[in-house]
């Protein structure tokens, strides 16, 4: 695939999203019977709001705290910005972090939206969101010796069968938990660069929320340094869950799918090339429709493709003639490397919320300017 067919991709591809996955809104009156409205309405379920609880509130803390990082000036939030969907809050393809904020770091910042619902990483079959874990290497071992098929909107038989890398957070997919992805960016050297588990756990003992972990895991808490920054981060994860905000599903689309919202003549046009099979065939990685059951769309199927981006000269890393990032196969993601098939293969991101973001695919090599033609 050369840049210029990569190209017009990246502009069709936020054109298209820009009609079917907006930002999230203010709920809009019911337009059921207007036109443009979804002839088929549907009842979405969305997750239950609640008071956050005990353990979500430290997370709230502990997800805006700066001083964690090496230079005192970066949170979570601060590559995960409320006001962007909880992704990256610059122009520029990646977030600058370290003791000095100059350090690029590896990739573009994911967003943490919608992330209840993502599965664990596995290699196996497609899967629904309910199914089960298939063995990771014998799946692997499999899959060198099947072919994949083509996929479509549509599902057929022959691409569900599919033996493919899916799940697991970041863009290999290398963590499985909001856990397990909320330290590794805290002691990453371009990022938070927190040091240690001991730093970080010396910190949190003289933070103004520490009696917090007094009072919900016991004074022993601080005894032990590794507990003391493993429930730190559960706490995160759990704010993560519990805040509404991080998975609101109010976008104009979700009400168009309930029959509250109607779409433009443009829009339509929009979501029938999104949808169908023979045209832009984005809903065959971007899902739009609901779950059986009746969760809203995530507009991923949490798979991995190797769509040949260009490299980003921007990155620093890239002025090495023999660096490459693999995705699945590394070098940030160790575990795989021997599946070759699977070397250059990068999550499917959702297409939600795509109008909050400056930068796209990995490595952030696409800018809106590339979509000038959406204008």
């Amino acid at each position: 695939m050369n840049g210029r067919t990569l190209w017009l991709l990246g502009a069709g591809l936020l054109c298209m999203a820009g009609a079917v996955a907006a930002v999230e809104t203010q709920q809009l009156p019911d337009a059921s019977q207007l036109p443009g409205a979804n002839p088929n309405p549907v009842r979405l379920v969305r997750p239950p709001v609640a008071p956050l609880s005990a353990m979500a509130q430290l997370g709230r803390e502990i997800f805006y705290d700066a001083s964690l990082s090496s230079s005192g000036a970066l949170s979570c939030a601060s590559c995960h910005s409320p006001d962007h969907a909880y992704g990256p809050p610059n122009d520029g393809p990646v977030m600058l972090g370290g003791r000095t904020l100059t350090r690029q770091g590896a990739r573009a910042v994911p967003s943490l939206t919608y992330l209840e619902r993502h599965p664990n990483f596995s290699i196996g079959p497609e899967k629904d969101e309910d199914d089960n874990v298939v063995d990771l290497a014998q799946m692997a071992a499999l899959g060198q010796q099947t072919a994949r098929a083509k996929k479509t909107a549509t599902a057929t038989a022959a691409s569900a069968a599919n033996i493919v890398p899916q799940g697991g957070l970041f863009w290999d997919g290398r963590a499985d938990t909001l856990q397990d992805q909320a330290i590794m960016p805290l002691l990453d050297p371009n990022e938070m660069d927190g040091g240690s588990l001991d730093i970080v756990a010396d910190k949190l003992r003289r933070e103004p929320y520490a009696k917090r972990f007094a009072e919900l895991f016991g004074a022993g808490i601080f005894d032990n340094r590794r507990l003391l920054v493993a429930e730190a981060m559960f706490a995160v994860a759990r704010y993560q869950v519990e805040e509404v905000s991080f998975h609101p599903y109010t976008s104009k689309f979700d009400y168009w799918l309930e029959g509250k919202a109607r779409l433009s003549e443009t829009e339509l046009r929009g979501l029938q090339l999104f949808n169908d099979p023979e045209k832009a065939n984005c809903a065959g990685c971007h899902t739009s429709a609901p779950t059986r059951d009746g969760l809203p769309p995530l507009f991923t199927d949490h798979q991995y493709e190797a769509l040949g981006a260009p490299r980003n000269a921007a990155l620093a890393g890239n002025a090495d003639a023999n660096y490459f990032d693999l995705g699945v196969c590394g070098p940030q993601r160790t575990d795989v490397a021997e599946q070759t098939q699977y070397c250059g293969m990068f999550l499917t991101p959702t297409l939600r919320n795509t109008a909050t973001r400056r930068a796209f695919f990995h490595n952030g090599v696409f800018s809106p300017s590339y979509s000038s033609e959406c204008a």
